[in-house]
């Protein structure tokens, strides 16, 4: 197997990985113990821009895990930074289907948000039409929400995806992802959304100016083999499979990309780390 001794810095996913839903996966405080103790580097980098920084801090916090702000990186502040480095926030109008993970972060990067269609008036308000159209997973979607995406788009909106997770692993087995809700409004306007979470490289990219580091010494962990694994060939960085989530071994035998390490859980990646540290 390929050394661990190499690694200084990783990007790790968080639904799968360290969780299902709210109940944490066995062996989580002892794995953040052994990065503190080697003194890796981390940055929580999840597709899911359901949440927000503080949100998922305080998460770790009730599962007795201590992690900075600045180590978490969702989909949804990944989203807001790209679309203030390739647009004019103070000039720009976003309607998003989303939480306060995705709502938030284009707040903070000056966006101008707009808010759903008057849907039962004859007119709609030219007041709420939208320049970019934002989609991230949504616990609270409604029809109302869906439509006022779809009139936005086929105005002429970009469309842009946190992610397109298709599914989710929760506590009560696997549901439906930020992908289900793209496929909806694929299928209502025609456009495919632009997708800035993984398994593009630009979440990973920015995680990794964040580290301060460089591919030779970055690996990403994951448990989806389509957007975690793929992410990180795309980007030119190793990586690692944990079998707690999304994608299994069976997936692998068909699939024309591996990851650099396959191991069971988190318990065995730290097994792994404290053993080459020896």
């Amino acid at each position: 197997m390929e050394s661990f001794k190499s690694i200084r810095a990783m990007i790790i996913d968080m639904d799968g990985v360290l969780w299902h839903g709210s109940v944490p996966q066995p062996g989580l405080c002892e794995f953040f113990e052994t990065l503190r103790d080697l003194q890796i580097r981390f940055i929580l980098a999840t597709n899911n821009a359901s949440q927000t920084q503080d949100q998922y801090v305080n998460k770790l916090a009730g599962m007795g895990v201590t992690v900075s702000r600045d180590e978490v990186l969702t989909s949804g502040m990944a989203t807001a930074l790209y679309l203030a480095e390739h647009t004019d926030p103070a000039s720009t109008r976003v309607f998003v289907v989303g939480e306060d993970g995705a709502l938030g972060p284009l707040r903070e990067q000056g966006f101008t948000l707009t808010g759903l269609y008057e849907l039962k008036t004859e007119k709609t308000p030219d007041a709420q039409g939208a320049d970019i159209v934002v989609c991230g997973k949504d616990s609270t979607l409604s029809w109302a929400k869906l439509a006022t995406a779809t009139l936005n788009i086929r105005a002429g909106a970009q469309f842009v995806a946190t992610n397109a997770d298709t599914t989710l692993p929760t506590e009560y087995g696997v549901t439906h992802g930020n992908g289900a809700i793209l496929a909806a409004l694929t299928a209502a306007t025609g456009v495919s959304p632009m997708v800035i979470g993984k398994p593009e490289p630009i979440m990973y990219r920015q995680a990794m100016k964040l580290l301060a580091s460089d591919p030779a010494e970055t690996i990403a962990i994951g448990d989806r083999l389509e957007t975690d694994i793929l992410g990180a060939v795309r980007t030119g960085i190793r990586s690692l499979m944990v079998l707690t989530g999304i994608s299994s071994e069976e997936d692998l035998r068909a699939s024309a990309y591996q990851p650099t390490w396959l191991m069971p859980d988190i318990i065995a990646v730290t097994e792994a780390l404290r053993r080459q540290a020896n």
